[in-house]
């Protein structure tokens, strides 16, 4: 037997093998960004011209302006759902832990108890948004403030005490309510669950340019973000300022949370529900890929469940209702599994 006859072939390099199968994973998680955002597109096409009237010029700028919300709450959720669970380093919760929906059910309690239900058709609506969004935002860099005084870094202490504080919002609301007059409830009641279908125009373009420049960050920053995915002492040892990044991220994340609610309303289980599915796609926990994922599923899922919602179910019920419905059972499902405890 000759010596080319007895030549063992090389294995294959196990290093290439690896990269190639990386290789192949991007270019398929590149894939599934480009066809959920075109599915997007579609969904917004769709819903803007179907089954348009013979006055189609007035009900397509009522559709523009109820798909541009969907849009922007769509991608501002998505984004600051994955954001924080990166920073709390568990699958389960949500910004809403941090007590915004309390704040926010709270000061429309406080603004009808004190004011009436009048001053909500009197005051203007860019009026009413500013006074939402800065309050909420406020509250959360005092949060920040105060839990990150002296160089601490302590993510627990401050679910805990969002956690407390949105517990004393809703007891004060609660309070504050069964004070009210039962004709100024009835109205207050309108602002407990998020409205989609009727959207403020004029505050479409300053929601979407904060919610694009938030976003915009975040994706800038992706690659810091990853090195958290790691833990504060493996990010420190790789260079990263661990304390800034979680700051800078949990503020980002506050304003898209606050601007979402302040546009529709509180919003709970939402996120939960497009970022936990955008990882079950991606199969990975890099933020270049889990964010466009989870922004683009966020828009189908709302234009999609509007459309239904009108066409199937002539508007009977919330769309609101209808999310947090299901995020509350995938929640429990997370929660008993212990899927989403840690990553």
């Amino acid at each position: 037997m000759s010596a080319a006859e007895t030549t063992v072939p090389n294995p294959p390099s196990i290093a290439g093998e690896q990269y190639a199968r990386r290789r192949r994973a991007d270019h398929f998680r590149r894939l599934l960004v480009v066809g959920l955002t075109l599915l997007a597109v579609l969904g917004v096409a769709f819903f803007l011209t179907w089954d348009l009237p013979s006055a189609w010029k007035f009900a397509l700028k009522l559709r523009v302006s109820t798909v541009a919300g969907l849009v922007i709450v769509g991608v501002a959720i998505g984004a600051s759902t994955v954001v924080f669970q990166t920073i709390t380093a568990n699958k389960i919760l949500t910004p809403a832990l941090m007590g915004f929906d309390s704040l926010y059910l709270l000061i429309q309690t406080v603004i009808v108890y004190w004011l009436g239900s009048m001053f909500f058709s009197t005051v203007p609506s860019a009026a009413m948004f500013l006074v939402n969004t800065v309050t909420m935002v406020g509250f959360s860099l005092l949060l920040f403030g105060t839990v990150f005084a002296g160089g601490r870094t302590s993510i627990d202490l401050l679910l805990l005490i969002g956690i407390v504080t949105g517990v004393f919002f809703r007891s004060l609301s609660a309070l504050l309510q069964r004070m009210l007059d039962p004709g100024e409830y009835q109205v207050l009641q309108d602002v407990f669950f998020a409205t989609f279908s009727v959207v403020d125009k004029k505050l479409l373009p300053w929601a979407g340019l904060v919610t694009v420049v938030c976003v915009g960050i975040f994706l800038y920053r992706r690659r810091q973000l990853d090195v958290l995915l790691l833990g504060r002492d493996t990010a420190v040892s790789l260079g990263v300022n661990h304390r800034r990044e979680v700051i800078t991220a949990l503020v980002l994340c506050s304003v898209l949370v606050s601007v979402s609610t302040s546009l529709v309303g509180p919003v709970t289980f939402f996120g939960l529900l497009v970022a936990n599915l955008a990882y079950l796609l991606v199969r990975s926990d890099r933020h270049g890929w889990t964010i466009p994922v989870a922004s683009a599923l966020g828009v189908v899922f709302l234009v999609v469940g509007q459309w239904v919602l009108g066409r199937l179910f002539s508007f009977d019920t919330s769309l609101s209702v209808i999310i947090e419905f299901a995020g509350g059972l995938l929640f429990l499902y997370l929660l008993l599994s212990k899927k989403g405890l840690g990553r």
